[in-house]
């Protein structure tokens, strides 16, 4: 069934924050800081993956990427929802199940051999095509699976993902001067104001949160080990 009546972008945010720390995919530390995969520190950390095995909130979310898209890109938009490997196959196929639309999925590499192919499923020249991953932090891994989709015939202007940094200026940039839009549910200012509504850390901690997304640069640089 494709949603139509739902909460406002803020309450969504909100909500969408509130179930993301309801199941622990949220991970804040700043005493022993996570090492992302760009090799630097962070005291925040997610983990998007584990809605999967949460069905009232996975469907809630679902519904709410899906309602969100359509009031921001429309409703008669998309051919295809093509989802980036592996995080967003699963969300993809959620998403193309509401939309009543196809779905795909984009390797982030050939897998060398057979057809060599990145697309997988029926993607055709001239279909519009929508990304949907679990999150972004930079935007780079969107420019790889656009490039692939494009490479097809179809076009690819829209993204959307459960969850967005929100604190790097340049993603917005990179994927706007690639002629991509970005969409989101939440950032981690929803789930910091979250945490602090819910008191999900102590004080001392979402403080240092708070330090941390307002200069992650900074924060990095200071906290290299």
């Amino acid at each position: 069934m494709i949603p139509s009546s739902f909460p406002s972008a803020d309450e969504i945010a909100r909500l969408s924050a509130r179930m993301l720390l309801e199941i622990k995919a949220v991970h804040f530390n700043a005493k022993e800081p996570f090492t992302l995969a760009s090799g630097l520190p962070s005291p925040t950390y997610i983990d998007c993956r584990k809605l999967i095995s949460y069905p009232r909130i996975r469907s809630t979310l679902m519904d709410f990427l899906t309602v969100t898209v359509m009031r921001n890109a429309g409703f008669e938009s998309f051919d295809n929802i093509a989802g980036g490997e592996t995080a967003g196959i699963p969300f993809a196929a959620l998403v193309a199940e509401r939309m009543a639309l196809p779905m795909t999925y984009v390797r982030k590499k050939p897998k060398g051999y057979g057809r060599n192919a990145r697309i997988e499923g029926a993607m055709s020249e001239g279909e519009r095509v929508l990304l949907i991953e679990d999150l972004t932090t930079d935007g780079g891994s969107k420019i790889s699976f656009v490039d692939a989709i494009r490479d097809t015939g179809a076009t690819c202007a829209h993204t959307a993902v459960i969850f967005y940094y929100g604190i790097f200026p340049e993603t917005e940039k990179t994927l706007g001067a690639h002629g991509v839009t970005l969409h989101h549910l939440c950032t981690w200012w929803d789930v910091l104001a979250e945490a602090r509504n819910m008191q999900s850390f102590d004080a001392e901690t979402l403080h240092e949160v708070e330090t941390f997304l307002s200069d992650p640069r900074t924060w990095q640089d200071a906290n290299k080990k």
